[in-house]
């Protein structure tokens, strides 16, 4: 019973230490800007600031940054899961030469911290004539992702060989196998691997700082840095931007939280 208490003391500890940033930055998005740098700070906005909201998504071209972080954060899914997909049945099922030795390839680039392959990667973009285009954005992490083939591979793992075997009795090749029987198996893992690549994608501000100059190419979170000013910063703004950039994760997530807890869960990877 005390382990009991001390877990859910734990849980709604960091619940709290998690929440108490976003209600700040709401509360911050409905105040005036003297209210927001009030000594000692004022915790509830008088009045409420709604103009905050209309006036920090037409200060900038949010409307491009929202279809291009949709086009960049969507792609990358698809692709993402269907390369990632191929790969983990490979892995899990197909015997090849030096398949162990390329998965454990495969696992080490997890350990490889992203800002020391962002300057190969901007130099290749550069000689390919994609610098400051979306595919720069798009194309590396729709051909790649370490944790993507790990997670479902690890579920693939799980699945019985003797649904496999029919399917070559009756005549399936691998092919086959993996898009009628493999594929719609892989349902829950894959809506979790989705969820996670689509709200990093979304999130991403490391890359685009990186890879694009032309506003109009600028995605959300790169589009929200343009409120920095050289002499003063405009923070009711900025953090009204913030909750109307994170508004959409919040939809899919609550939409799709059964699916994540659902897929983790079936692929073992909580272990």
């Amino acid at each position: 019973m005390a382990s009991t208490v001390t877990l859910h003391l734990i849980l709604i500890i960091g619940a709290i230490i998690m929440v108490v940033p976003f209600v700040w930055m709401v509360l911050t998005s409905l105040m005036t800007t003297a209210q927001a740098f009030a000594v000692p700070p004022s915790f509830i906005p008088n009045p409420l600031m709604w103009v905050n909201y209309p006036e920090s998504f037409n200060a900038l071209p949010f409307n491009l940054a929202y279809m291009n972080s949709a086009i960049v954060a969507l792609s990358v899914t698809v692709f993402q899961l269907i390369t990632c997909a191929m790969a983990a049945y490979a892995f899990a099922r197909i015997q090849f030469p030096g398949r162990e030795i390329i998965f454990f390839v495969f696992l080490a680039t997890m350990m490889i911290p992203f800002q020391l392959t962002i300057i190969p990667i901007f130099l290749t973009m550069k000689q390919i004539g994609l610098l400051d285009t979306l595919l720069s954005l798009i194309l590396p992490p729709a051909l790649f992702s370490a944790f993507g083939v790990f997670l479902l591979r690890q579920f693939i793992l799980g699945l019985p060989l003797e649904l496999e075997e029919a399917a070559i009795v009756d005549g399936a090749n691998r092919w086959t196998i993996f898009w009628q029987i493999i594929l719609p198996l892989l349902r829950a893992p894959l809506a979790a691997l989705g969820i996670f690549t689509f709200i990093g994608q979304w999130n991403d501000f490391f890359r685009p700082l990186i890879m694009l100059n032309t506003p109009s190419n600028f995605t959300v979170p790169l589009m929200l840095n343009q409120f920095r000013g050289q002499y003063a910063t405009q923070w009711t703004l900025v953090m009204a931007g913030s909750v109307i950039a994170v508004l959409p994760l919040l939809i899919v997530y609550i939409l799709a939280q059964r699916h994540i807890i659902r897929g983790i869960a079936m692929t073992g990877l909580k272990a």
